[in-house]
């Protein structure tokens, strides 16, 4: 792997929670809790997890749509959690996004050809209109759109044409990395398909990187190099993608696998069903938050929390997970080999 575009560091984010006769803070909710993780330049890492675990809130903040309570964001070697409002104005231009509602995130009293122009207007990326023209015609193109329906508007389209509008516009910018915060979770199977295909062969011809947050492991297995696992404001797992889908080393990721549909039908699987609802953010289990709902847990997992350390596997390096059970015997490790859960061809 190349140098980190993106490095995050210990990110928390914590909302307070007002209440009493003063209005004053009685406590918080505990939405990102201490994640770190890389992408490098041309990958792609997603992250997974139920929904409220924080995925929607890393993207946000690797963003810089609000202020981080704790922990550094740093791109290219420069540190932007902490920049001022003007300096962020240029790093901007580098991370783009791609929201979860096509519809919504597209200004409906505004043209294609207006959406597209704003961020190139914006940043000064057009020398002039012939410039402008061009460029717009291009992004037309990479997106696999008729150049002709720059002149329409949002509410013309289908839904994954919007899409395509949605990446189009990220593209105007010229980004090094960007968010795709549950791009595809809204549209129809065979549009899905579509425009993921779209994505890898934008990356691949233009060198993104990108930051995948969903919930759909199966479109995960397909178009990602690396997956970080998330539960309860924290990321439980990190490994390239060969390595987690085959032999997951954290009891939530191995419960997590067993749910995906396997288009094989009468093949026999070990459906891992876990008890009992995911605590709230406001107050987390002391120890490992997964505790709570694992059916491995043992005295230590309700005392101490732990940390993401390097597992041993037989496929690839690089792979971490935050759990206990790597530090017993391998004979009393019910993770220490693959369970048949896997999604990746041997």
């Amino acid at each position: 792997m190349s140098a980190a575009l993106l490095d995050v560091t210990d990110l928390k984010k914590h909302y307070p929670l007002k209440g009493g006769l003063l209005g004053g803070t009685t406590g918080y909710v505990y939405a990102v809790d201490g994640v770190s993780f890389q992408i490098a330049r041309g990958e792609t890492l997603s992250l997974v997890g139920e929904s409220g675990c924080g995925k929607s809130t890393v993207g946000k903040a690797v963003l810089r749509l609000f202020d981080i309570t704790a922990g550094q964001v740093v791109l290219d070697g420069k540190r932007i959690d902490d920049l001022s409002t003007s300096a962020l104005r240029a790093v901007r231009r580098r991370i783009q996004v791609v929201f979860q509602d096509p519809f919504s995130s597209l200004n409906p009293r505004m043209r294609v050809r207006d959406i597209l122009a704003e961020p190139i207007r914006n940043f000064g990326l057009a020398k002039g209109s012939k410039d402008m023209e061009a460029r717009i015609a291009a992004l037309m193109d990479k997106v696999r759109l008729p150049r002709d329906a720059v002149n329409r508007w949002p509410h013309e389209f289908s839904g994954g044409q919007r899409q395509r509008i949605g990446i189009a516009r990220a593209l105007a910018a010229e980004p090094d990395l960007i968010v795709c915060d549950e791009a595809v979770s809204a549209l129809d199977v065979s549009v899905k398909a579509q425009i993921i295909n779209l994505l890898q062969d934008l990356q691949q011809e233009l060198g993104l990187a990108l930051l995948f947050i969903s919930h759909d492991l199966a479109i995960v297995e397909h178009m990602t190099h690396r997956v970080a696992v998330m539960y309860l404001g924290k990321i439980v797992e990190v490994a390239p993608k060969r390595s987690l889908f085959a032999a997951p080393k954290h009891p939530y990721t191995e419960a997590l696998l067993s749910a995906v549909p396997v288009p094989m039908p009468g093949k026999a699987r070990e459906r891992i069903i876990l008890t009992g609802d995911v605590p709230s953010p406001i107050n987390p289990p002391k120890g490992c938050r997964f505790h709570t709902r694992c059916p491995y847990a043992f005295d230590r997992c309700r005392v101490e929390e732990p940390r993401l350390n390097h597992v041993a596997t037989a496929l690839d390096a690089g792979h971490v997970a935050a759990c206990h059970l790597h530090d017993r015997p391998v004979a009393e490790n019910p993770l220490a080999a693959a369970k048949g859960a896997a999604l990746v061809a041997a």
